[in-house]
């Protein structure tokens, strides 16, 4: 028994021994078909998150995209907001301007009205003269009182008098009849017959000015200057000029009638105010040097002024 054995024994080895030979390689491949699996499943998986992660970032630049345009939309907001609220800021300022303007232009006015009464100019006529005509016992126009006539010329002298005839009286025999009035020679400086018209004029030159109606204010007060250049209203009418002509914007020109004032009228007391608005035209026409040299002189010669002072103020500001 112990022969057979053996073959059976060496059989069963030499066949375990082929099938360890077979076996080997073919676990071997096994093994490689299952990385090549496991490789392309990780690829497509990376291949997967990639495509998400891509995906992600597109939906992460639309919304910011998106949210730049709400910001960049709220700020057009704001601007427009902002741009409405200046506006408003504009139309009140501008109101305030136009109201401070008018103002100025009446404060002018009621300078121009008391300089005028200080300096004796002609007052609107309003027929005192015919009241006191209308008057009893009221002595005429220009002062002259007639001489007594009838029985009060007879007893014009106190009885036993001997002095003279009184001037005026009647002489004997003539009782009853009047005698002629003897007209009396104008005051120095009476105004002439058209001083109503005078006035007039100016005033409506000055209306125009007070309306804001320039070119009708410069015409006024220009014709009032050429018709009346001896008049104590014509320095004033020669400033208001200047000054129409510079609410213009036409500076050479009020320079112009504002050194016309200063050259017919030097010793009226519009001269300081005439020189003023010589400075302010210079400085609107950009000569900011020869504005300061206006507004040194007009301090120099006129120290006192109101004009003066304003003036020492803007050359403290520039």
């Amino acid at each position: 028994m112990t022969a057979p054995v053996r073959p059976r024994v060496r059989g069963a080895v030499l066949a375990l021994l082929m099938f360890a030979a077979w076996s080997g390689p073919a676990a071997a491949l096994f093994d490689d078909e299952e990385a090549r699996k496991r490789i392309e499943q990780t690829n497509q998986r990376l291949a997967q998150v990639q495509k998400q992660l891509e995906d992600r970032l597109a939906t992460l630049e639309g919304q910011m995209k998106s949210q730049g345009l709400v910001d960049l939309f709220n700020q057009v907001e704001l601007v427009k907001a902002d741009v409405a609220r200046m506006r408003g800021q504009i139309e009140v300022l501008n109101h305030e301007l136009a109201e401070a303007q008018k103002r100025q232009r009446d404060l002018y006015i009621d300078l121009d009205t008391r300089v005028r009464k200080l300096e004796g100019g002609p007052q609107p006529a309003a027929g005192a003269a015919g009241s006191l005509a209308a008057a009893p016992g009221a002595a005429p126009a220009g002062g002259f009182v007639p001489p007594p006539s009838g029985p009060a010329a007879a007893g014009a002298m106190p009885p036993g008098s001997t002095a003279g005839p009184v001037a005026g009286a009647l002489p004997p025999g003539a009782a009853g009849t009047a005698m002629p009035a003897v007209a009396a020679p104008p005051p120095a400086g009476a105004r002439p017959p058209d001083a109503a018209a005078e006035q007039r004029a100016y005033d409506a030159a000055l209306e125009n000015f007070r309306k804001g109606n320039y070119p009708a204010a410069t015409s006024g007060f220009q014709s009032f200057v050429k018709t009346w250049p001896k008049s104590p209203l014509a320095p004033s009418a020669q400033y208001w000029i200047g000054n129409a002509q510079f609410a213009q914007r036409d500076y050479r020109g009020a320079i112009a009638s504002q050194r016309a004032l200063i050259a017919q009228f030097p010793d009226s007391q519009k001269v300081p105010d005439a020189l003023l608005n010589i400075g302010s035209a210079q400085f609107e026409l950009g000569e900011a040097g020869a504005s300061r040299r206006t507004l040194e002189e007009l301090i120099a010669k006129y120290p006192q002024s109101e004009a003066a002072a304003k003036a020492r103020g803007r050359l403290g500001q520039r």
